[in-house]
């Protein structure tokens, strides 16, 4: 099997570069329409944007699933499969559950190479087998106890129609098998998240129905010497993470600006945040407002806009207020380091979605996976569908990869527009908004009336119609967004700004292009410069 297949929306373990994914929640008494809204950003800088699709399969007695870890593609083994294995499209099956993660390390002694399942593994076998959200953590623990645990410490969004867990969990070194893990529920009229930091700290010891653990995970921090207080006091984040100078502001601060797009009063948290110091940051809050799909995009475009952490506002952001900081992620300047922050929205994006799950759709829409490729801030969140039996061609596997550009692959395509913005951010962002809205408004009404029109469809006429809806979809956007493209391309050449009129580039009457207008630089460029030079790009003054 080859190692591009196997990275199917995994962020990397193995090094640093891979660690920042991020999964928003919203539980469906915190959404406008009853669904349950999970986001993830799978961020890699070596991850191709792709969709995978599993078909569902009926399996003969002492039939086995190899296991390969997911970052490296090395066989580990293989586990029995059970009878029957569901359909499955990027990170959610046709049953609607959808899982998500991001990795965390933890403590570097606890990391296991004994065991046959790493994290990535966990979750695609997993949505193979199962119907509920309570079922997937079962089989997760079970299949960590049974066969051990491959990687460091992960945090999973688990979710379907009805509920959402978020599960934290980590290895024992080898030491013994399987892991120690905790498991909450989100109450339904909250909001949760995890960005590459355990976020569950202390949490009650006897309510099976929002809180499930692993048997000796306290007995094992004790032994271990993480954790010496009462029980009632046992923070799983204090005692299997790892607290350091960039933790709570590169990690827990994603989670923080999605709640405060929503939840009042999150002023509180910023000594957490920002020093690591004061109040500890809720596993949840309950928002101000009812979310939608749309707000869940736009809280995956996110870089802390209008906070302290606003990336448009520092030198850094250059004349054109560029929301981005290129890797490393940590800088020295006379012996002493600092940071560049580190937002929902990332250049180095695989794949992102929201999925969709609400029980009162039709059941071949259960679920709905918007799902876009390259930076989540560009890209355009295209519906697959929880009976999808065949991915687009512009994000199926094989059409083009990191090294192979392909004008057909929408992820090469989305670059095409994202990293002409990140040169001149502030003049092209309205461009590429002014289609990516385009493309979604439409795309919502679209899928408003599928809702409405599969609903008394036999199965089999409902899933033509909504593979031929995500075809279609994918089909359009590439060739929108190529489109806009080579408009920006046109309009931006060599620094310059082309002028326009009735919706073309402006010719003289003679055909010639109108001279453009040159924009040049915003004043605190223009002010580092003197500050920079002197006078020694200042225009002498001649007498006559």
């Amino acid at each position: 099997m080859k190692l591009k297949t196997l990275l199917a929306g995994i962020c990397l373990v193995s090094s640093v570069q891979a660690l920042p994914c991020t999964s928003l929640i919203a539980g469906k008494n915190a959404t406008a329409d009853g669904s349950v809204l999970v986001t993830y950003a799978a961020d890699s800088h070596t991850l191709y944007g792709e969709l995978y699709h599993t078909p569902a399969a009926t399996h003969e007695p002492g039939a086995m699933r190899k296991i390969y870890e997911w970052d490296t593609g090395k066989y580990l083994g293989e586990i029995p499969q059970p009878r029957q294995t569901y359909s499955t499209v990027g990170n959610m099956n046709e049953h609607g559950v959808t899982i998500s993660e991001s990795t965390w390390g933890g403590r570097p002694e606890l990391a296991d190479t004994t065991g046959i399942m790493d994290y990535g593994s966990l979750i695609y076998v997993t949505l193979e087998r199962a119907k509920t959200a309570r079922e997937a953590l079962k089989i997760m623990t079970d299949l960590v106890k049974e066969y051990g645990y491959h990687s460091s410490g992960e945090s999973f969004s688990i979710a379907d129609t009805n509920e959402v867990w978020v599960m934290e969990l980590i290895g024992k070194g080898g030491k013994e098998k399987g892991a120690v893990w905790v498991a909450r529920r989100v109450p339904d009229d909250c909001i949760s998240g995890h960005a590459n930091f355990p976020r569950i700290h202390q949490f009650p010891l006897n309510d099976k129905e929002t809180t499930l653990y692993s048997p000796d995970v306290i007995e094992f921090a004790r032994k271990q010497g993480y954790f010496k207080g009462k029980d009632k006091d046992f923070s799983f984040s204090s005692a299997y993470g790892e607290l350091d100078g960039t933790a709570t502001r590169g990690c827990d601060g994603r989670v923080w600006s999605y709640f405060n797009m929503f939840s009042e009063g999150m002023d509180r948290y910023l000594p957490w945040i920002l020093e690591s110091k004061g109040e500890v940051m809720p596993l949840w809050v309950k928002p101000e407002k009812k979310l939608s799909v749309g707000d869940m995009r736009q809280a995956m475009r996110d870089h802390f806009e209008g906070t302290p952490m606003d990336m448009t506002k520092d030198v850094g952001a250059g004349p054109y207020k560029v929301p981005y900081r290129w890797r490393p992620m940590t800088f020295k300047v006379d012996g002493k380091e600092y940071l560049n922050e580190r937002a929902i929205a990332t250049q180095q994006t695989g794949f992102s979605f929201v999925s969709q799950m609400n029980e009162a759709h039709p059941q071949a829409m259960k679920g709905i996976l918007w799902f876009g490729v390259d930076d989540a801030n560009t890209c355009v969140y295209v519906p697959m569908y929880s009976c999808l039996t065949e991915v687009p061609h512009e994000f199926a596997p094989g059409n083009g990869d990191m090294l192979t550009l392909s004008w057909d692959a929408a992820f090469w395509v989305n670059n095409y527009v994202a990293n002409q913005a990140y040169n001149r951010y502030s003049q092209m962002i309205p461009d590429i908004r002014r289609v990516q809205n385009g493309e979604e408004e439409t795309l919502d009404k679209e899928v408003k009336m599928l809702l409405a029109g599969v609903r008394d469809m036999s199965t089999a006429d409902a899933s033509a119609m909504l593979n031929n809806h995500s075809r279609m979809a994918s089909a359009r956007y590439l060739k929108n967004y190529k489109a806009l493209g080579d408009y920006l391309l046109v309009k931006y050449l060599d620094g310059n700004v082309k002028k326009e009129k009735d919706g073309k580039f402006e010719r003289t009457p003679e055909g010639v292009c109108v001279s453009p207008n040159f924009p040049g630089y915003d004043e605190r460029y223009y002010r580092a410069i003197v500050e920079d030079t002197g006078d020694h790009l200042r225009v002498k003054e001649f007498k006559k």
